[in-house]
């Protein structure tokens, strides 16, 4: 090999060696650390936060927890709500029992980092807006969570009355 072509082989692979590590940098800085996955007891504080935002009164915060694309299979209502003012409208009326919720069961299902579901059974303490009379309405609920623009957001939201209560 002449000296020439040394040279020349050396300057060929000193550019591959750079180039496949531009590549290899470009894709770990890329690639995002991979996120811890939530814990049942954080999953179970997305019930609260959406409990206590009930306790506001104010339909428009409670919309706040679902995602834009949500569905609500609503407790008390034949309505599938699909849409924000949907999910809305939905809470103006039922915000008007005062409706104070508690887990009775949970099944907390981490499927990643950005998603997860809770499920089981709970209640609500309802009060009459007319008569003042409270009642108590046991149901099966299911909670899907995705985590959007770093916040928890519900994505899919089902209850129903239990069929033997």
């Amino acid at each position: 090999m002449t000296r020439k072509t040394r040279i020349r082989a050396a300057l060929v692979t000193a550019t591959a060696l750079v180039s496949v590590a531009t590549v290899t940098v470009g894709i770990s800085a890329a690639t995002p650390e991979k996120a811890a996955k939530p814990s049942k007891k954080e999953v179970a504080a997305l019930f609260d936060r959406w409990n206590a935002t009930l306790q506001t009164g104010d339909a428009e915060k409670v919309a706040d927890q679902y995602a834009k694309d949500a569905v609500l299979l609503p407790t008390v209502s034949n309505k599938v709500r699909t849409d924000r003012a949907g999910i809305v409208d939905y809470f103006e009326h039922f915000l008007q029992n005062k409706p104070v919720g508690k887990k009775v069961q949970t099944i907390v299902n981490v499927l990643d980092s950005n998603s997860v579901i809770d499920t089981g059974v709970y209640e609500f303490t309802l009060t009459d807006h007319e008569t003042g009379e409270k009642k108590v309405v046991e149901a099966r609920y299911t909670y899907e969570y995705e985590k959007r623009d770093g916040k928890w957001k519900i994505v899919n939201h089902h209850s129903s009355a239990m069929p033997e209560g």
